[in-house]
């Protein structure tokens, strides 16, 4: 069975991102507050492989590569978002999220539900963003439909 691009370059995000944080928690900068959003480097990495791989196959519409750019991006933060969940509850649930949302957006007390929506809406706008800005990159590749 043959994996999409989409799918594989998502997961790639995924586990880029994973390591990235587990590093960041291991030096203990996990509550550096700017080192967070380092993590846009992976997604930009994943979404601009996709549309590598498909300009190569020889599509080369914007429309195509714009949703398949998008899905790449969406299947990796679906699945950050899933590994910080399984992460927290491993770590002690509320009390570990409490802990991570001193420097974040948060006031007072989120549960891992709460902050995990809120990092999932805030992940599908970086996502947009990405997509976006590798399009603009790509544009001058692309035919017109």
């Amino acid at each position: 069975m043959k994996v999409s691009k989409e799918v594989f370059n998502g997961a790639t995000i995924f586990i880029a991102i994973g390591v990235y944080f587990l590093v960041m928690n291991a030096l203990g900068f996990a509550d550096v507050f700017f080192l967070r959003f380092l993590n846009i480097i992976f997604v930009y990495y994943g979404v601009n492989k996709t549309i590598q791989m498909n300009i190569a196959e020889g599509k080369k519409t914007f429309a195509s590569n714009a949703i398949s750019a998008m899905v790449t991006s969406l299947i990796g933060v679906a699945l950050s978002v899933a590994g910080l969940i399984i992460y927290s509850y491993i770590h002690g649930g509320d009390s570990y999220v409490q802990s991570l949302s001193k420097n974040f957006l948060f006031g007072g007390n989120p549960s891992v539900v709460t902050y995990s929506i809120c990092l999932l809406f805030e992940g599908v706008a970086g996502s947009v963003i990405v997509t976006l800005f590798t399009m603009l990159k790509w544009n001058n590749r692309f035919t017109k439909e």
